[in-house]
């Protein structure tokens, strides 16, 4: 592949009045800013195959079209919304195929609320017991500690009471 074009840019391609336009293509750089990611990470994006082949040129540079940055940006926003990769995988997929149904998205979506709202709850259980724990310590000059000593005890079910 050739050196980038000299094409003039797309109205979504302008930032802000005064700005540069961008040129199709562009370098891991300029891609990674436009995305709002690193260039390490868009290698890695590459890497798992969440891209379609990138572009190089005659020396082996990667050359990223619009489209390109558009992935890395819904790739981006979706590890934001906290998508594993696999998820990211299968959106990204369903967010290419025009004759997808909106049902398998809205599956996807559903199921990854469930697994926040599980992990917030479990959060907010860690969050009240440490409250409870910081309550009951005076915080003053004495070495006693309940907050040490209760994280010294064997959790409920992890087989370690032997030893208490």
């Amino acid at each position: 592949m050739g050196r980038a074009s000299t094409a003039s840019p797309t109205p979504s391609a302008r930032k802000a009045k005064g700005a540069t336009p961008v040129v199709w293509p562009v370098s891991i750089s300029k891609a990674a800013q436009l995305a709002g990611i690193s260039a390490r990470m868009a290698r890695h994006y590459e890497s798992l195959q969440l891209l379609p082949h990138v572009g190089r040129t005659d020396s082996g540079y990667r050359l990223y079209s619009e489209s390109d940055v558009h992935t890395l940006r819904f790739i981006r926003r979706s590890r934001d919304l906290g998508f594993s990769m696999e998820e990211i995988q299968t959106l990204v997929n369903l967010w290419n195929d025009k004759q997808r149904a909106s049902a398998s998205v809205k599956e996807i979506a559903q199921k990854h609320i469930e697994a926040l709202s599980e992990r917030i709850a479990a959060m907010q259980a860690m969050q009240r017991s440490l409250q409870a724990l910081v309550h009951s310590c005076h915080g003053d000059h004495r070495p006693d500690c309940p907050i040490l000593d209760n994280l010294a005890e064997p959790a409920e079910g992890d087989g370690s009471a032997c030893c208490h």
